[in-house]
C-alpha cells in the first residue's frame, strides 16, 4: 500500500511528482517502495525524500533542477548510496546517477585523460583505462560499485592515495550545473584566464569574480588552516583557490559533497601502474605499534599502506578468507605495504623492506608476496573491512559516525593511543583498520542507537572524538566526507573564521541553499534522522524462522543491511550477488533494496501494511534464492531466508501464484507423473504445452523437462549391492529432481561410491528437503517435510553413518535450512552436520582411494547453494587428484535457480543472468572441454541455451572408472 508522503515546506507532495514528470526529466518513482529504498545510504540516517528521479541523458539533468528550483525542493545527487556519513540521503528530490547516466564518454590514451558522466562506476573506467595500459589513481574499497560522481563528491582516496593521490589530485575539469542554473567548465584557471572570464561577464564571469575575490581576501587562512596533510578533506577545500595552485575551481569543488553544483561530466586524469607489485606483510603485537612504525615505512616510498587489528580478522567466517587470516604473520595487528616496480628488483627492495620492519619495537614477524593469487586474498581481507566491522567478535551491531578520521602520519600512533583510550571511557568498542600511511582510521562502533541513552552516548563520543583529532591537527573526515555526521563538529575542527568562509563559500555558489542542505554549512544535528531510534518501535513481527544471529529479532535482522553496497558490483566477479541487480542494475533488485525494504516495513512508517506489503512483495519477486548474499554480503544479509519468511505471510491464508502449487509442490506432483512419464511428456510437448505453461505459471518460453522412463529409486531397489563396502555405509539422498529427471546422475553416484568402498544406502520411503516449499515461502509444509526427513535420516546419522547429496540445492538444506525449520532438533543438527558433498565424502572419508586418472580440461559452474554452503574446494583438489585441468568459471549464479527460472515473467533475467558468464563460456568451450555442473537447474539452463550439455561430477569419475565398475550397467539401464 503506496502511503502519501509529507511534504517539504508545505508542498503538495503529489504536485511535485506530477510536476516533475510533465518536466522531462527523466523517469520519476514516488512510490512507497522507491522512497523506501533511498530512505539511507551506508550511513546511520535515515530521511525519506519526496520522489527519485533517473536522468537518462544530460538534458534530464537540466530539466530535473530547473524544476526543482521552480518550485523550491531541494536536490540530493546520489551515486551508489555507499556514503557512510548521511550526505546521500534527503527530504526533497534524490537524483539517481548511477542507473541511466553513467556513461564512459571519452578516452584518450595519449593524453591520458578520461571523461566520464557521473554515474559511471569505477570499475568500468578501470576495465577501460586497462585497455590501454592505464588506470584512475584513487580506488577506494568501494570500487566495484561506487561512481565517479560520489567519488568526486567525498574526495574518495583509496588504498593507494598514498601514491597516486586523492579523487581531488586526479581531476582536469568539471562540467557542473548550479542549482540557479548556471552552466559552467570549470578546472585550473591562470590570472589572465580569471580576468578574461570575469570581463566576460554573465552569471559565469560573476561567479568566477567572486571566488577570485574570497580568495585574494583570505589568502593568510587558505594557507594557513587547509590543505594542511593529504587526508585533510573535512569542510570545502579552498586551499584550490590558491594563485599558487592555479586557482582550480575543479578541485576546491571535489570533496563538497553535492552541496555547490550538480555534475553533469567529468574530465579525470589517468596514470601507468608499475609493471609489477609485492607485497610485505607485516605482524605487530598491538595496532598502535604498528601505527608507530608508519613514519619509516613511508621513506620506501610505498603504493600502499594499510592496517588493521585482531578484531576485525576475528570477524571473518568466510572459510577462503579465514585460511588467508591464519596464515599471517603472528600478532594481533598488520601492515600491508605494497610496492611497485620491475619483477627484478621487488624482491630484494620487499626483503630490505621486512628487515627493517623486524628491527621496529614491537614488529612480530613479517612475509613477503609475491604470489599474485595469495596478494589478492590478503587484500580481501582489508576491502571487505567496512562489512565485516558492521558485526563485532561478540556479534554485536557496530555502526559508522567515526569512521574516517585522519592525522598526519607522524601523529598516528599517538592518535590511536588516545583513542582507543576513549572508547574505554565511553563503554564502546570497535575494529581498527585503515589508511595507516596517511593516518586515516576506519572503524565502526558499538553505539546503542535504541536507547536514549545509547544516543546520549553517540553524540558525546563524537564530540570528544573531534576535539582529540583536532589537538592532533588532523581531519575530521579523511575520505568519506563530514555528512550529517560531522559537520556540526567543524567548529571544533577549524573555528568560526574558517566556518565563515565555507558559508560564503556555500552561499556563492547556492544561495537558495537548495542542494543538500544540512551539509557541511547550517549542519542538521548529529544525532537527529537515525536510521535506528528509539523513537521509533518496530511491528510486532513473530517469525517462523528463528534468525538465532539477530535474537530472533526480523528487525534486527534487514538492518544488517549498512548499505556497503558490495551487491550493487555490475559483474559476478568475486561474488555471487546479485544476479538480478546485475541484470536489471536497478536498485529495488539489489539485496541493499531489498533489505532496506524489508527493514521499513518493519518500521511500519513508509511501508504501512506490514507482511502484506505490495511493494515488498515487488521488490522479491526477481530475488533468485540463489543464497549468494549470506554469504558474500560482508555483513550475511540473507534475502533467501527473508524472502522465504516474508511469502509465508504474504500469502498465509490467500491464494498464492500458480507456480507455488506447480514447482513449490513439484516433489509430491512428480510421484504420480513417475508412474506414467510417458504420457505427461507427450502432454507437456504436445500443442497442449502452452496451455499447460499458462496454468501452471510457467514461461512460454521454457520447456518443461522431461520426467525419466524410470526413477532412480526404482533402479536402486531393483539391484543387487557390488563391491565389498569395506568403509561402511553411506546413505545417499535421493533428491527429487535427479530421481525423477536425471537418475543417470545418482546411478553414477552409486557407481563410485561402491568404487571407492562404500556400502550405499538410501533412506527408507520417498523423501524430500523441502527445498520448493522454503523457496515459495511454504514454512509450514517444509517445516512438516523436515520431520519427516529428520526422523527418516536420524536412525543413520546417530550411527555415524554419513550422508552425501548430489544435487547441491537440496545437500544446502539439508546442511542449512533443515536445522533452522526445526529449531532445537539434535537430529536436525546431526544431519546438517552429517551432510557432504560427494567431493568432501571422499577426500575427507576416503582419503587413500585412487580416483581414476582422466587427462581432461573442463569447465566448471559451481552452484550457488554449494558456493553459499561448502564452496568448490574440495571439488578442485578431487579434480586435480583425478588430473582434470579445471576452470572455475567466476560466473555466479546460472540463472535459472529452480523454479526461479521457470516462473512466468522471469525468463529474460533468468536468461540474461546467465548470458553475463556461463552460457558465453559454454559456447566458446572447445568441444572436448567438459561441461561440469553439479546443479540440475544449472545443468537445465545450459541445455536450453547453449548446444552443449553439463555433466555431474559423479558421472565424470564414474565414466572414468576402468571397465569392470558398474558403469556398464547404469549405461545400460
Amino acid at each position: 500500500m503506496t502511503t502519501t508522503p509529507q511534504g517539504v515546506g508545505g508542498l503538495d507532495t503529489a504536485a511535485v511528482l506530477e510536476t516533475l514528470r510533465r518536466g522531462n526529466c527523466g523517469e520519476v518513482a514516488g512510490d512507497a517502495g522507491r522512497r523506501a529504498q533511498y530512505s539511507a545510504d551506508a550511513s546511520n540516517y535515515r530521511q525519506v525524500p519526496l520522489a527519485v528521479v533517473f536522468p537518462r541523458e544530460r538534458q534530464h539533468v537540466l530539466n530535473a533542477v530547473e524544476v526543482c528550483r521552480r518550485i523550491g525542493v531541494p536536490i540530493t545527487s546520489r551515486g551508489a548510496g555507499t556514503s557512510t556519513s548521511g550526505q546521500a540521503v534527503g527530504r526533497g528530490v534524490v537524483l539517481d546517477f548511477s542507473r541511466h547516466y553513467n556513461r564512459l564518454i571519452a578516452l584518450d590514451p595519449q593524453k591520458r585523460t578520461a571523461t566520464v558522466q557521473p554515474g559511471i562506476v569505477l570499475d568500468e573506467l578501470q576495465r577501460a583505462a586497462a585497455e590501454h595500459g592505464l588506470l584512475f589513481g584513487a580506488d577506494p574499497s568501494t570500487h566495484s560499485r561506487c561512481t565517479l560522481g560520489g567519488m568526486i563528491g567525498n574526495n574518495a582516496c583509496g588504498t593507494h592515495s598514498v601514491a597516486w593521490g586523492r579523487t581531488a589530485d586526479n581531476v582536469v575539469e568539471l562540467e557542473v550545473l548550479t542549482y540557479q542554473g548556471t552552466m559552467l567548465r570549470i578546472g585550473e584557471m591562470t590570472e589572465s584566464e580569471i580576468s578574461t572570464a570575469v570581463a566576460a561577464g554573465g552569471e559565469r564571469g560573476e561567479l568566477i569574480g567572486v571566488l577570485h575575490r574570497l580568495a585574494r581576501n583570505n589568502l593568510a587562512v587558505l594557507r594557513t588552516r587547509l590543505g594542511q596533510f593529504p587526508r585533510q578533506v573535512s569542510g570545502y577545500a579552498l586551499e584550490h583557490l590558491l594563485p599558487e595552485r592555479r586557482f582550480n575551481l575543479a578541485r576546491a569543488l571535489v570533496g563538497s559533497e553535492g552541496t555547490l553544483a550538480v555534475i553533469l561530466s567529468a574530465k579525470v586524469r589517468l596514470i601507468s601502474p608499475p609493471p609489477a607489485r609485492a607485497l610485505v606483510v607485516l605482524g605487530f603485537c598491538d595496532a598502535v605499534a604498528a601505527a608507530e612504525a608508519v613514519p619509516a615505512l613511508l621513506d620506501h616510498q610505498p603504493l600502499a599502506l594499510e592496517g588493521l587489528d585482531r578484531a576485525l580478522t576475528d570477524i571473518v567466517t568466510r572459510a577462503e578468507t579465514r585460511t588467508a587470516i591464519d596464515t599471517l604473520p603472528a600478532g594481533q595487528a598488520w601492515l600491508f605495504t605494497e610496492i611497485g616496480g620491475t619483477a627484478d628488483e621487488l624482491s630484494d627492495r620487499a626483503r630490505v623492506i621486512a628487515a627493517q620492519a623486524q628491527r621496529i619495537a614491537g614488529c612480530t614477524g613479517s612475509e613477503v608476496v609475491t604470489d599474485p593469487a595469495r596478494a589478492r586474498r590478503l587484500w580481501r581481507i582489508r576491502e571487505d573491512g567496512a562489512g565485516l566491522a558492521t558485526r563485532l567478535p561478540g556479534g554485536a551491531e557496530a555502526w559508522p559516525g567515526w569512521e574516517d578520521a585522519a592525522v598526519p602520519p607522524d601523529q598516528l600512533g599517538s592518535y590511536l593511543t588516545q583513542f582507543t583510550a576513549l572508547l574505554e571511557q565511553h563503554g564502546l568498542h570497535g575494529a581498527v583498520y585503515g589508511h595507516f600511511g596517511e593516518g586515516c582510521l576506519h572503524v565502526r562502533i558499538d553505539f546503542d542507537f535504541t536507547t536514549e541513552q545509547g544516543t546520549a552516548v553517540f553524540r558525546a563520543f563524537l564530540t570528544d572524538a573531534a576535539k582529540l583529532v583536532a589537538a592532533h591537527g588532523g581531519s575530521l573526515s579523511g575520505e568519506h566526507g563530514d555528512g550529517q555526521a560531522r559537520s556540526e563538529l567543524l567548529p571544533l575542527m577549524y573555528g568560526p573564521e574558517v566556518i565563515a568562509l565555507f558559508e560564503e563559500f556555500k552561499n556563492v555558489w547556492d544561495p537558495d541553499n537548495g542542494l543538500n542542505p544540512g551539509i557541511i554549512v547550517q549542519p542538521r544535528a548529529l544525532d537527529a534522522d537515525l536510521r535506528v531510534s528509539p523513537q521509533r518501535t518496530p511491528l510486532p513481527l513473530a517469525t517462523v524462522l528463528p534468525f538465532h544471529a539477530d535474537d530472533g529479532d526480523f528487525a534486527k535482522a534487514t538492518r544488517r543491511c549498512v548499505g556497503v553496497g558490495k551487491c550493487r558490483s555490475h559483474t559476478p566477479r568475486g561474488s555471487f550477488m546479485c544476479p538480478s541487480y546485475r541484470v536489471t542494475r536497478d536498485e529495488k533488485d539489489s539485496t541493499r533494496g531489498r533489505a532496506r525494504l524489508l527493514y521499513e516495513m518493519t518500521q511500519g512508517d513508509v511501508i504501512t501494511d506490514g507482511w502484506r506489503s505490495t511493494e515488498v512483495r515487488d521488490a522479491l519477486d526477481l530475488c533468485l534464492s540463489c543464497k549468494g548474499c549470506s554469504v558474500d554480503c560482508p555483513v550475511g544479509v540473507d534475502v533467501a531466508a527473508y524472502k522465504s519468511e516474508f511469502l509465508h505471510h504474504h500469502y498465509q491464508g490467500r491464494i498464492r501464484p500458480a507456480s507455488h502449487y506447480t514447482m513449490g509442490w513439484l516433489p509430491l506432483l512428480s510421484r504420480p507423473a513417475a508412474r506414467m512419464p510417458r504420457l505427461v511428456n507427450a502432454l507437456t510437448s504436445s500443442p497442449a504445452a502452452p496451455l499447460i505453461k499458462r496454468l501452471g505459471g510457467i514461461a512460454a518460453e521454457r520447456d518443461i523437462p522431461r520426467f525419466a522412463e524410470q526413477t532412480f529409486l526404482s533402479w536402486f531397489r531393483r539391484r543387487a549391492p557390488r563391491g565389498e563396502g569395506r568403509r561402511g555405509p553411506v546413505l545417499l539422498w535421493v533428491d527429487s529432481f535427479n530421481n525423477h529427471f536425471t537418475p543417470e546422475v545418482l546411478m553414477a553416484g552409486v557407481t563410485v561410491l561402491e568404487n571407492a568402498g562404500f556400502q550405499v544406502q538410501v533412506p527408507n520411503g520417498t523423501q524430500c528437503c523441502g527445498l520448493t516449499w522454503i523457496t515459495t515461502g511454504q514454512l509450514g509444509i517444509a517445516r512438516r517435510i523436515a520431520g519427516r526427513t529428520t526422523n527418516a535420516l536420524a536412525p543413520a546419522v546417530r550411527a555415524g553413518t554419513p550422508v552425501v547429496g548430489l544435487e547441491p540445492s537440496c545437500t544446502a538444506a539439508l546442511k542449512s535450512d533443515l536445522p533452522e525449520l526445526l529449531d532445537g532438533d539434535e537430529d536436525a543438527r546431526l544431519v546438517a552436520r552429517s551432510t557432504l558433498t560427494l567431493a568432501e565424502l571422499l577426500v575427507q572419508h576416503a582419503p587413500d582411494w585412487q580416483a581414476p586418472q582422466l587427462r581432461a580440461h573442463s569447465i566448471s559452474q559451481t552452484h550457488c547453494h554449494q558456493h553459499a554452503t561448502s564452496g568448490f574446494g574440495t571439488d578442485g583438489t578431487l579434480l586435480r587428484r583425478m588430473g582434470v585441468d579445471n576452470t572455475i568459471l567466476d560466473s555466479g549464479c546460472c540463472g535459472l535457480a529452480g523454479n526461479f527460472g521457470f516462473e512466468r515473467g522471469h525468463y529474460e533475467v533468468s536468461v540474461a543472468a546467465g548470458e553475463q558468464v556461463l552460457l558465453p563460456a559454454v559456447r566458446a568451450a572447445a568441444p572436448d572441454t567438459v561441461v561440469l555442473a553439479d546443479g540440475f537447474s544449472c545443468r537445465t539452463q545450459i541445455r536450453q541455451q547453449t548446444d552443449r550439455t553439463g555433466t555431474h561430477l559423479a558421472e565424470l569419475i564414474a565414466d572414468a572408472l576402468p571397465p569392470d565398475s558398474d558403469k556398464g550397467k547404469r549405461k545400460n539401464s
